[in-house]
């Protein structure tokens, strides 16, 4: 991404993205997330390798990772509600909420230190594993979704949040929807929805957010999202996504629950210790 690199390192940084695709698209699809779980961390560490500021180059990884998930999480989301899986009534009561979250976060991306994402990617992550990892039937906080007002506040704060952490905001929701009561593979398939409204708006809002620091930014990013990243992770992100929905309907619950907590809390241990 920048003119230091020789070809062997730009072949490198290619395989990596595409690996990073491929493993992002089967989450997309198997857990109802975009993946961004895995393309930050990963991003992360290769906008440190070819220079980035240390100031700039979490913002830039959580930008490009919701640009790639646009079209991932449209694929998953299209997969899973052909399945007849996703709560659309729910949906469409958190739209509104849900995108005026993710805009406020685009915004707090101008100006929020790197400990900030990190150490909300942490939070989320690491309760989302406890709640499925360790979690009981009695956990629980209602036997359904909630009604207005808290519905509104739901998608709000789940737009915040996956705006800070560049997912697609299946982790939050199906450990909100985990302790309303709803079963594993509903939440999934209704979180893959929720991806979708949050990608767009994210990318746009990460866009403008860094529109102002294109000069300290690689070549080719339009303020906080890089379309080389974007361009190397997405396409084969997109063409796994409906593998990983096919496999989490032939998946037991509980193996499911399982996968999603060991990896999440992997992903929250990397960010934790990149604070020391």
């Amino acid at each position: 991404m920048t003119g230091g690199f020789d070809l062997g390192q730009l072949a490198f940084l290619a395989v990596v993205l595409l690996g990073a695709g491929v493993v992002s698209g089967l989450l997309a699809g198997l857990f109802g997330v975009g993946g961004g779980a895995v393309m930050v961390p990963v991003l992360y560490q290769l906008f440190g390798v070819i220079g980035v500021a240390d100031d700039l180059k979490m913002q830039l990884a959580v930008g490009t990772s919701l640009a790639v998930i646009i079209p991932t999480s449209i694929r998953s989301f299209m997969a899973h509600r052909a399945r007849g899986a996703v709560d659309e009534e729910l949906l469409r009561a958190w739209a509104i909420p849900t995108v005026a979250g993710v805009l406020l976060g685009s915004w707090i991306a101008s100006f929020a230190p790197p400990a900030v994402f990190k150490l909300v990617f942490v939070f989320v992550a690491w309760a989302t594993a406890v709640k499925l990892g360790f979690g009981k039937a009695s956990w629980k906080l209602a036997d359904a979704v909630p009604g207005e007002p808290w519905r509104a506040v739901i998608g709000g704060v789940t737009g915040l949040l996956s705006a800070l952490m560049g997912i697609g905001g299946g982790s939050i929701v199906n450990l909100v929807l985990s302790f309303c009561n709803t079963p594993i593979h509903r939440s999934v398939a209704t979180a893959s929805g929720i991806g979708v409204l949050i990608s767009i708006p994210g990318a746009i809002g990460y866009v403008l957010a860094g529109w102002g620091k294109m000069g300290a930014l690689p070549p080719l990013s339009f303020g906080f999202v890089s379309v080389i990243g974007a361009a190397l992770i997405m396409p084969t992100s997109v063409w796994v996504a409906p593998i990983g929905a096919r496999l989490a309907h032939r998946l037991p619950k509980r193996t499911l629950e399982i996968s999603f907590a060991v990896f999440l809390a992997l992903m929250g241990l990397r960010f934790l210790v990149s604070l020391f």
